[in-house]
């Protein structure tokens, strides 16, 4: 339990003994400093359910509240406001309680559950782009506050493995490579070297595209050749997994980079020992009807106020769409890993589709009642334009182009008198994708937001280089010290801003609390900057290493190691990295 939940608790007793029933209380941080430090509102909701003046009830919780030592400054104000502050002696004996085991101050679920995770959803044999940025960002930090809390997660990629892209890559490579064995009427099954590169695969698929946008007969084979491959075309379907393979290793390496990665590296065509059986279902419970030949289920419920559309589950010619595959990976989810939620976290403009297929796989019963299904949209990453990041040339962005413009521009950044030059490309990479990242949490999940390339790899101001920065130079504090870290313990509490990074220190519960609750990381990225700002203000106040006075000058390291150790942890959890030296 946390240090304020256990507050929290002692209060919520105090209140008992002083003749009421509270089933919560909240210890909130007041605005009124000189009033004091946190501030109790509880005895207006319990003046209104026992029909009496809050004041009175706020009088008797203080006679009650004064009876702990740990509570200092005890006052009311207005018409029931319970201010108080806490004494010296709490404080330190908070920061000990966690100084060598940060968990100490975090609250984890009592009761944990088993969420399956949906992100990423990077297309085969398509080059990723600025787009596929932050489904890996919040998703990869979602999933990490979930395991920090205590629940257990698995997570899925997700990718687009199927689909008219197979079918556009395979004509050409079929028309530049016509002599391959995937493409004879007698293949047997043998596998042969593919001829191409990642990098001609990223060119392969637009050129493809390109064709078939202009002629209806180049269109028209790419749609004869993904039919072959939903069917299970020998040659095509050899030469379109060791297209997957090569794609997927590509992918993996850039995931990579953004520290992002996953239990399961499964793809649309992993559902398809599901689909006979999902089909069957939707049969059986008469959800199927036809529509201009196709087979799709109605999903409208009375209390809609917007059109919603029937979902298509299956094609006129009997061919599977996206979403036939997306309820058929539901029920394999569900049989395989029976999780109490799943979530999918894609950009904003797939809500009506997800909640189509919520609403079928409810009322199919692929998942039990009890499970649930959960979409968390993302908004755009806009250059200073406010339109969709593009290149130069007008075109959507290759994220690796966009990560090596980044690090190009913190490479120039870094002090090369602490630096050694064989380091110096590590170290700009954390430092490049802390400033991506670090960017992309900043705004609330669901909003656009603008990405100034310049302004998030600065060193100042509210970025990703300033956290990694502010931590270096705590951790070369500890070193400069010469005292074994292990042994630190705070003796003494010197100062408001010493006890301003005390109060942030004890709000993180609630901060880990409420990202996890909106699903976005904005409120992580800010405390991670109050934290460290408040901690640099303390900083500059004091001149630790040559304080005389040893029982303080322990204190104030011990807090520096506090400070650093909860940086790094929340910076992990938003899967940043931080560098040895900068």
């Amino acid at each position: 339990m946390s240090i304020i939940k256990n507050v929290e608790e002692q209060i919520k007793k105090h209140i008992q003994d002083a003749g009421y029933s509270l089933e919560t209380v909240i210890l909130e941080p007041t605005s009124r400093k000189d009033l004091g430090e946190y501030q109790i509102n509880s005895a207006f909701t319990l003046a209104k359910e026992n029909h009496c003046n809050p004041r009175e009830v706020a009088e008797k919780i203080v006679l009650e509240l004064q009876k702990n030592p740990i509570f200092m400054n005890l006052n009311i104000a207005g018409a029931g406001f319970i201010n108080l502050s806490f004494s010296d002696s709490f404080y330190v004996e908070s920061m000990n309680q966690i100084l060598n085991d940060i968990s100490a101050n975090i609250d984890q679920f009592s009761e944990p559950k088993t969420i399956f995770m949906d992100y990423g959803g990077a297309n085969i044999a398509k080059t990723l782009h600025v787009g596929h940025l932050r489904s890996a960002d919040i998703g990869e930090a979602i999933k990490r506050l979930t395991k920090l809390l205590g629940h257990h997660v698995i997570s899925d990629v997700h990718f687009g493995d199927i689909g008219r892209q197979s079918g556009m890559v395979i004509y050409e490579i079929m028309q530049r490579y016509p002599h391959l064995s995937y493409f004879q009427e007698d293949y047997q099954g043998e596998e042969e070297s593919l001829p191409i590169t990642v990098e001609d695969l990223q060119e392969i698929y637009p050129t493809a595209s390109e064709k078939a946008k202009n002629s209806e007969e180049v269109m028209e084979k790419v749609r004869e050749i993904t039919i072959a491959i939903e069917n299970g075309h020998r040659g095509y379907t050899a030469l379109w997994n060791q297209i997957k393979k090569l794609s997927i290793q590509d992918i993996k390496g850039i995931y990579q980079r953004l520290n992002t990665t996953f239990d399961l590296y499964e793809g649309e065509t992993d559902c398809y020992p599901y689909i006979p059986e999902m089909i069957q279902i939707l049969k059986e419970k008469n959800l199927l009807r036809e529509s201009e030949g196709a087979w799709v289920v109605d999903v409208v419920e009375e209390t809609d106020t917007e059109p919603m559309p029937p979902l298509v589950v299956l094609k006129a010619n009997g061919g599977t769409v996206y979403q036939t595959r997306e309820l058929a990976t539901i029920l394999s989810r569900q049989k395989r890993f029976s999780p109490d939620e799943i979530w999918y976290f894609t950009d904003n403009r797939q809500e009506l589709y997800f909640k189509q297929v919520f609403r079928v796989a409810k009322k199919a019963g692929l998942v039990p009642d009890s499970t649930k299904l959960e979409f968390f949209g993302f908004g755009t990453m806009n250059g200073s334009d406010g339109k969709p990041f593009k290149t130069r040339a007008g075109g959507v962005m290759n994220l690796v182009d966009l990560m090596n413009m980044v690090k190009e521009i913190t490479a120039s950044k870094i002090n090369m008198n602490l630096v050694k030059e064989e380091e110096k490309d590590l170290i700009s990479e954390k430092i490049s994708i802390a400033a991506l990242k670090y960017a992309d949490f900043l705004p609330y999940r669901s909003k656009d937001f603008i990405f100034d390339t310049s302004k998030f790899a600065d060193l100042e101001g509210k970025t990703g280089p300033y956290l990694l920065y502010s931590t270096v130079r705590i951790k070369s504090l500890l070193e400069k010290s010469g005292i074994d870290s292990s042994s630190f313990q705070i003796k003494k509490i010197n100062g408001e801003t010493m006890k301003e990074v005390i109060r942030t220190l004890l709000e993180l519960p609630v901060v880990l609390k409420k990202s996890y609750e909106s699903k976005s990381l904005t409120d992580i990225a800010d405390y991670l900057y109050r934290l460290t700002s408040n901690y640099n203000k303390f900083y500059a106040e004091n001149h630790i290493l040559t304080c005389l006075d040893q029982d303080l000058k322990e204190s104030w390291l011990a807090l520096s190691k506090l400070v650093r150790d909860t940086n790094i942890l929340l910076l992990d959890t938003l899967a940043i990295e931080v560098p040895e030296k900068m």
